[in-house]
């Protein structure tokens, strides 16, 4: 089992074999982040085809910018943040102002790679998904993006701040409404 400080010093050693020309270091770190910053680009866009192009053009400017990557703040930080400005850029150049409702949203929702498990388990899972979808779809990309970026991966103020690239106090006042608006939105569920 690897310890935290191996885990740093690993990926350390993969960005700067990537910064390199290592395409097969790049890899691995694509490998270990796609499915996050693929979710981020769903938590604005709410479209998964979307999503998915836009983490394929969040590890391609990465790759073409990773001598710029400074060590300041995590690599995640920096690719989470490439990907939510490319996601936010998209939504509002694309005018993806579509909030999808009923058998639509269950559908984009059925679309993501689901767990296994018992059928009860799966129908409720997949139940809470789409009303949680439903409900994050009310949010502003801005809103949706915090919300995502700290209660499903965790990131602190100031590391949502640095992703966001907004002050510690707009990503708390952010994070506040689309919080209280969630809580509105799902007010009947227990």
């Amino acid at each position: 089992m690897r310890t935290q400080g191996r885990q740093d010093g690993d990926e350390a050693e993969l960005i700067e074999r990537a910064r390199k020309g290592d395409t097969e270091a790049f890899g691995i770190l694509v490998e270990r982040y796609q499915r996050r910053v693929a979710n981020v680009a769903f938590a604005v866009v709410h479209n998964q085809d979307d999503a998915l192009e836009l983490a394929q053009e969040t590890f391609v400017r990465a790759f073409e910018n990773l001598r710029k990557f400074e060590s300041r703040s995590s690599f995640s930080t920096w690719l989470y943040r490439i990907a939510a400005n490319l996601a936010i850029d998209f939504w509002r150049r694309e005018g993806r102002h579509v909030v999808l409702h009923g058998e639509d949203a269950e559908n984009e929702i059925q679309r993501l790679p689901a767990e296994k498990g018992d059928s009860f388990k799966a129908a409720s899972r997949k139940e809470l998904s789409a009303r949680l979808s439903r409900a994050l779809e009310e949010l502003t990309p801005e809103h949706r993006a915090v919300i995502l970026l700290r209660e499903v991966e965790g990131l602190s103020y100031d590391e949502i701040s640095d992703v966001l690239q907004c002050p510690r106090g707009t990503v708390m006042s952010r994070l506040h409404y689309a919080r209280n608006r969630m809580r509105g939105l799902l007010k009947d569920l227990e």
